[in-house]
C-alpha cells in the first residue's frame, strides 16, 4: 500500500488526468456504438448526458495537456466537479422518468430538430430538462443497471477522481 500511495504523490498531474480522457472516450465510444450498430436512438435526456461527458472530455483534454499544479488542479476540479453535478441532476431525472407508473410518463413532444428550428434555446433547454415520453423507454442494460444509471455511477466517479487529484499531497 505504501508503494501505490508514492507512486499516487509522484505522478504528474498530466497522468492522472489521462484516465478521465480514455474512461469518457470509451464511454462515448460505447454511445456511438449502441446508436449506430444497435439502432438504440438516444432520447433528450440522453442528449443532454452526452453534451456534459464531452464537456468533461474537453476539460479533463485541456487538463492533461497543462498538466497544472496544485492550484490549477484545484480549478479544474472544480470545472469537473460542476459538470459532474450537473450530470448528476440530468441522470437522476433521467432515472426517476424510467421508473414512473405508465400512466404518469410525460408525453412526447416534438422531435428534437424541429425545437431547435423553430423555438428558441431557452424554450429548447426547458424541453429537453423535461423530459418527455421516449425518456421512459428502458433501452440497454448491464448488470441490471441501464443507461442513465451507469450515466449517473460515471458521473460520481470522474468527479470524485478530479477531487482526489485536486487534494493529494504532493511527495
Amino acid at each position: 500500500m505504501g508503494k501505490l500511495l508514492a507512486l499516487w504523490r509522484s505522478l504528474a498531474n498530466r497522468w492522472l488526468y489521462l484516465p478521465g480522457v480514455l474512461v469518457i472516450s470509451v464511454l462515448f465510444g460505447a454511445a456511438l456504438y449502441l446508436q449506430h450498430v444497435l439502432r438504440q436512438d438516444p432520447c433528450p435526456l440522453c442528449m443532454i448526458q452526452r453534451v456534459i461527458f464531452i464537456a468533461m472530455l474537453v476539460v479533463f483534454a485541456v487538463a492533461t495537456l497543462h498538466n497544472p499544479e496544485r492550484a490549477g488542479a484545484k480549478g479544474y476540479a472544480v470545472l469537473i466537479g460542476l459538470l459532474a453535478l450537473s450530470g448528476v441532476g440530468v441522470a437522476s431525472r433521467h432515472i426517476w422518468i424510467q421508473h414512473l407508473p405508465k400512466d404518469q410518463v410525460p408525453a412526447c413532444g416534438p422531435g428534437l430538430d424541429y425545437m431547435l428550428e423553430n423555438f428558441p434555446m431557452t424554450e429548447v433547454l426547458q424541453e429537453l430538462m423535461h423530459g418527455s415520453g421516449e425518456c421512459a423507454a428502458k433501452g440497454w442494460t448491464f448488470l441490471t443497471l441501464g443507461i442513465p444509471e451507469w450515466s449517473l455511477v460515471w458521473y460520481v466517479l470522474l468527479g470524485a477522481w478530479a477531487a482526489m487529484i485536486a487534494l493529494r499531497k504532493p511527495a
